[in-house]
């Protein structure tokens, strides 16, 4: 017996897995750590359910995925707490009275949403794709904020194939620019207030070169994953163009539209539970919650690369870090 249980995150989904039994006593055996890494490098990502719900925990279980690592962004809040150093801190709390006066507001489906994140993958304005994140929840809304997962290897087989065959083989554009305001494929939301650290992140994004990263390509094993992510995109490399970016808007709505369906898995968040995922191969969403309530969300990095991204100039990530600095 290994002490932990493995099942399907949900029978009717290829990918994805619930683990339960987790603590600091069985992540001590090696069989189980390995037993984790077989499973979310198989399924793609995993919901680790009835865990301890502290800092410790969240690295330690990060450290059986990969080895951590810092953010790129300087402007990306980080947590206090010494032992989760590099944990990323996304914290919306609302104004007082004032809840549309909060930051990063959209209207989404007729209703004022904090926290709202269109489909991506992480750091794709980066030419290093880190290979995964681990998420928990202390804080979350009693009603939405649900982080919403699909899997690039399902998405190939269900996407339209005269879509996807449009655009494999060519790469994605990709800038540091997170406003949603400035988003162009797929807006399917309308933005209503920036964050307050705007000013800086223009600032970074300013330095950091636009970021190459091909929208479909293919895993050791031999499947082919469909990896675009409409958030940050800002066209196709070498048809920065209105055919180009027409694709891609089509693109986009369609990924909209296949994450409404059955072919995506959304999470509603227990404080007890954490989510890891595969970066090179799932995209990812959040679908925002009431802005007159609280969220919080905590999210290592873990280190790697797929070794398929680059920025434009032909830096590196350490140039570019040393200039940001």
């Amino acid at each position: 017996m290994t002490g932990i249980t493995v099942r399907n995150l949900r029978d009717d989904l290829n990918f994805g897995a619930r683990v339960t039994g987790v603590t600091h006593d069985t992540l001590a055996d090696q069989k189980v750590r390995e037993e984790i890494k077989r499973t979310f490098e198989a399924r793609g990502m995993i919901v680790f359910e009835d865990v301890e719900p502290t800092a410790k925990m969240h690295v330690e279980i990060s450290q059986v995925i990969g080895p951590l690592k810092d953010h790129p962004t300087k402007t990306t809040s980080r947590t206090a707490e010494d032992l989760a150093a590099g944990v990323i801190d996304m914290h919306y709390k609302p104004v007082p009275g004032d809840p549309a006066a909060g930051e990063g507001l959209v209207e989404f489906k007729g209703e004022v949403v904090a926290r709202y994140s269109p489909w991506h993958f992480d750091h794709c304005y980066n030419d290093e794709l880190n290979y995964a994140g681990v998420l928990r929840a202390p804080i979350n809304a009693p009603v939405g904020g649900r982080t919403g997962f699909m899997d690039g290897i399902e998405l190939y087989q269900q996407f339209p194939k005269e879509l996807r065959e449009r655009i494999e083989g060519l790469n994605v554009i990709y800038t540091l620019d997170t406003r949603l305001s400035k988003m162009k494929y797929g807006v399917n939301f309308v933005p209503l207030t920036e964050y307050s650290s705007t000013d800086q992140l223009l600032k970074e994004a300013a330095i950091f070169p636009r970021a190459m990263h091909p929208a479909v390509w293919t895993r050791r094993t031999g499947e082919k994953v469909f990896h675009f992510g409409p958030w940050m995109a800002v066209g196709l490399e070498h048809h920065e163009d209105p055919a180009g970016d027409a694709l891609l808007d089509d693109i986009a709505h369609e990924i909209n539209r296949l994450g409404e369906t059955s072919c995506a898995y959304w999470h509603e968040w227990k404080p007890t539970d954490m989510v890891a995922w595969d970066n090179w191969r799932m995209l990812h969403a959040v679908e925002g919650c009431d802005a007159m309530y609280e969220r919080r969300t905590l999210r290592t990095t873990i280190k790697g690369d797929y070794g398929l991204g680059y920025f434009e100039d032909g830096k590196k990530i350490g140039e570019v870090l040393r200039e940001v600095a």
